[in-house]
């Protein structure tokens, strides 16, 4: 088996294609790979220089299916910058592949699947987790029913130079109540032993279609101790994609200052991301967002979204939108405004699997933010096989 195994990601090393290894084994190859270009002006809200990247990211995926019970996933990623010296120098050669995601996904009988390994999740749209991991998640299925009971093993003790044991544990019920309509409530459970942290979420997702319009929502109670300090704290935020036109909005609770013994922000578990706009939210050039704002925060955050989405032909996509944020509760300042940021991209699919992708967005930056606008602009290549 370890030849077959091997064998196989040899040949997806050489761009070989899926083959069938065996009567027994199905071999599936497929990737990722993107490249950009862009820039970055004023990143830290005072009149800095432009910071300027052009990067790339590669994945190849390849499973193992041993039937229609039982597979082995995997995918590999290098990425490099270019002109650093780990891969993007003259002469290349970086030594930089990693292992993304590597596990088991099996059926036991038909009411029970289990992924074993890293592999990825996303728990209440990444309000609370969106991001690859260490561990395990059995699926219960009844009928229109699925019950994910997931294990996620954040550090160990036991495992290198780790100061303590962190685990995130979370239950979900996926449940469809038509073709229409679906919600999904949930239970998670943060803990980091030794310093009494026993942080947990109680919330729903909400998903519902009617004709050409979908609406989406999610509330979340942020309950539980961080460090000895109660929380109290929530998230509520809400879409709508009527094909044309879109928007949402979010709110996640912030923290006054005035009681030392609670904690009214909302608390991002580890592996917590959201996207939102080009700028404030991430978007489509992520290395980096502004100070005043912290990596994919949706802690102490409001912010509201209109946008539209054309077609003028068959490959070409324009998307622009309008983004209003705030912090929802002021800072040291007295601050509240993070700006206004206006996003614009256009999309143009070169051939069915390979698409590129111009980005400009401007933030007319608040008081929380400084006194320099900053903007934002590049492209992106990306395939998909």
């Amino acid at each position: 088996m370890k030849k077959i195994i091997a064998s196989a990601v040899g040949l997806m090393l050489a761009g070989g294609i899926a083959t069938t290894a065996s009567a027994a084994l199905e071999s599936q190859f497929g990737g990722y790979w993107r490249n950009r270009l862009f820039i970055q002006d004023n990143f830290d809200g005072v009149d800095s220089p432009s910071y300027y990247r052009a990067d790339q990211r590669t994945r190849l995926y390849y499973t193992a299916k041993f039937s229609d019970d039982f597979k082995f996933v995997n995918k590999f990623e290098f990425n490099s910058i270019w002109g650093d010296k780990v891969g993007g120098d003259i002469g290349a050669d970086g030594n930089i592949w990693v292992v993304k995601n590597s596990y088991a996904d099996f059926n036991m009988g038909k009411m029970l699947n289990v992924k074993l390994g890293i592999q990825p999740a996303v728990v209440a749209r990444g309000f609370i987790f969106d991001d690859d991991f260490s561990g395990a998640i059995a699926t219960l299925k009844f009928g229109n029913v699925s019950v994910p009971l997931v294990y996620m093993s954040a550090r160990s003790e036991d495992a290198g130079a780790q100061t303590a044991d962190e685990d995130i544990f979370a239950a979900l019920a996926a449940v469809k109540i038509s073709d229409a309509i679906s919600v999904t409530p949930y239970f998670v459970l943060h803990t980091i032993s030794g310093e009494d942290t026993d942080n947990w979420y109680a919330g729903v997702d909400a998903d519902m279609k009617f004709g050409s319009v979908s609406v989406w929502g999610t509330g979340i109670y942020n309950g539980g101790k961080i460090a000895g300090v109660d929380n109290v704290a929530f998230l509520g935020a809400f879409g709508v994609d009527a094909g044309v036109a879109h928007g949402q909005f979010l709110y996640g609770s912030g923290d006054d200052g005035t009681d030392a013994t609670e904690n009214n922000a909302f608390v991002q578990a580890p592996g917590s991301i959201y996207y939102g706009s080009e700028i404030l939210g991430l978007g489509v050039f992520d290395n980096q967002t502004i100070t005043a704002k912290g990596y994919g925060t949706v802690s102490n955050n409001m912010a509201a979204n209109v946008g539209a989405t054309i077609k003028p032909m068959d490959k070409l996509t324009l998307n622009a939108d309008v983004w209003y944020y705030a912090l929802a509760e002021e800072n040291a300042a007295g601050d509240t405004e993070l700006g206004i940021e206006f996003d614009g991209k256009v999309a143009y699919n070169i051939y069915d699997n390979l698409t590129a992708e111009y980005v400009f967005a401007y933030l007319v930056a608040g008081d929380a933010v400084g006194d320099e606008d900053i903007i934002e602009t590049g492209v992106r290549f990306s395939l998909k096989f």
